[in-house]
């Protein structure tokens, strides 16, 4: 097996004595790499070279140098897209188009933030006295612990890493266990572009070991993370213990609004891309699927017939359209909810078994449409993140809302109207940070993405997200020749 070490300070570090772990390719069940379990000592030695590193003013006060090295890393990530889409589909079983994409897209995130790395300017501010002066300075908020989940690790990566560096801090990344290869393969990257050494550090191991670690060491001034929500809460309670800052993109469970104005054919296909593609592997899931009564039936029947034609298989072969689950824990909690939901009432219409693909190591759902639902069972509130898609009718444009707003996520939604005023009625109205009209599931580096309620805190994207790794700073210059004294005497 291959075997994968830390990252620290620019080099391959093998761990102090944690040892390694096994990672299993969910397509074919093979543990086909050996990954460093980062202990106390690693993380604390990976904190430290951050610090070191981010402290040097060279990196500090050098704008032009961090635009100009983002941008060779995006060139590089351009270059390595078939190297970099292999090792996430080996990992997390998604299909190999859909991580070329992926990493094509990843590339921009390091062009787009290079080209903010010199435009973080400071203000001079008003003052009512003109013998005192007042501007800002904007400086780096300091060492980021950047803790990814297992579903889309190198692009979830870019989020964080593309601003933060542009903005001059350093990072230490800690990928899931289930998935951390691509990440340090990305490492070597950073290296080869010519980062300094300490600016961009990974530690692998558990969240409840090594996350923990990371996210209490006294010199972490920043925790990003994407994740779940138990995980989220958890993350949130450990930053607050030390003040530090928090973001948070966690889960979602987004009504696709479907009204019966809607164009037909392309509010199914959208709904299929919504829940069904990543087999369900997604944040951004449209899972629970509320349609028009009046068009409920038909478009039941149609939604499950394009879902049944997705084809399963080889994530490498480019034909496959659905891979695997990407983990055997959420492979079992998948299979368990569609039990409990079944349990509880729901009508299962088609899918909802394991299938054997090939030999049958692989770790395949079928996709998954319950009916007869009601928003307050379980299967429409809780994040299952697979291919399991919970239709629910409504009557009125009022009840849509009402059931839309019925969770505590508020991530992602989408409506699909032929009426403009209707869905910009209902866009209003939705509680959920990115909502998409007669389309599904959208994210560029150009616009900010991130959740309302329960699905986080801050937002990922945009040209305003540079401003969340720095700290603003006031500076008074006093103009005046004299000092009045505070005292009559």
């Amino acid at each position: 097996m291959e075997t994968f070490n830390l990252f620290i300070d620019n080099s391959s570090t093998p761990p102090s004595s944690g040892g390694y772990f096994d990672t299993e390719n969910p397509y074919t069940g093979e543990h086909w790499a050996r990954v460093a379990n980062a202990t106390a000592d690693d993380v604390d030695r990976a904190v430290r070279a951050a610090h070191r590193a981010m402290s040097e003013r060279s990196w500090r006060a050098a704008p032009v140098q961090r635009a100009a090295l983002l941008r060779k890393l995006g060139d590089l990530v351009k270059a390595n897209v078939d190297k970099l889409a292999a090792a996430e589909v080996r990992d997390n079983g998604k299909t190999i188009g859909e991580m070329r994409t992926q990493m094509r897209n990843t590339a921009e995130w390091y062009y787009y933030y290079g080209g903010l790395a010199d435009k973080i300017e400071g203000r001079v501010l008003p003052t009512e006295n003109p013998d005192l002066f007042n501007f800002t300075l904007y400086e780096p908020i300091g060492v980021v612990a950047a803790i990814l989940p297992w579903n889309s690790p190198l692009r979830l990566l870019s989020w964080k890493v593309a601003p933060a560096l542009a903005a001059g801090n350093a990072l230490v990344v800690k990928p899931s266990r289930f998935t951390s290869t691509s990440t340090l393969i990305f490492a070597e990257l950073v290296k080869e572009a010519g980062f300094p050494p300490g600016l961009f550090n990974v530690v692998t191991g558990t969240g409840s070991e090594t996350g923990s670690l990371l996210m209490a060491h006294p010199l972490v001034a920043k925790v990003a993370f994407t994740g779940g929500e138990t995980a989220g809460q958890k993350v949130y309670e450990a930053a607050s213990k030390d003040i530090k800052h928090a973001s948070l993109e966690l889960g979602g469970k987004a009504a696709n609004i479907i009204f019966e104005d809607a164009d037909f054919d392309n509010a199914v296909r959208g709904a299929v891309t919504g829940i069904f593609t990543s087999a369900g592997q997604s944040c951004t899931a449209g899972s629970r699927i509320l349609v028009q009564r009046s068009i409920h039936d038909r478009f039941v029947e149609a939604f499950a017939a394009l879902g049944r034609k997705g084809r399963m298989g080889d994530p490498m072969d480019p034909a496959t359209e659905i891979g695997p689950i990407a983990t055997r824990p959420q492979y079992e909690w998948i299979l368990k909810s569609i039990e409990s939901a079944k349990a509880e009432g729901a009508r299962l219409h088609s899918g909802g078994k394991p299938v054997q693909i090939g030999g049958g190591a692989g770790l395949f759902i079928e996709p998954t449409v319950f009916v007869d639902v009601d928003n307050k069972m379980r299967l429409a509130q809780e994040e299952i993140f697979g291919p399991v898609a919970a239709v629910i009718a409504f009557d009125t444009e009022e009840q849509a809302i009402q059931i839309a707003n019925d969770t505590r996520f508020g991530l992602t939604g989408g409506v699909w109207t032929r009426d403009i005023a209707r869905a910009h009625r209902v866009v209003a109205a939705v509680d959920a940070g990115t909502i998409w009209v007669n389309f599904y599931r959208q994210t560029s580096q150009l616009s900010p993405y991130g959740g309302f309620k329960h699905s986080g805190i801050g937002k990922e994207g945009g040209s305003q997200v540079i401003y969340d790794y720095v700290r603003e700073k006031s500076v008074w210059f006093n103009l005046a020749p004299q000092v009045r004294s505070p005292f009559a005497g």
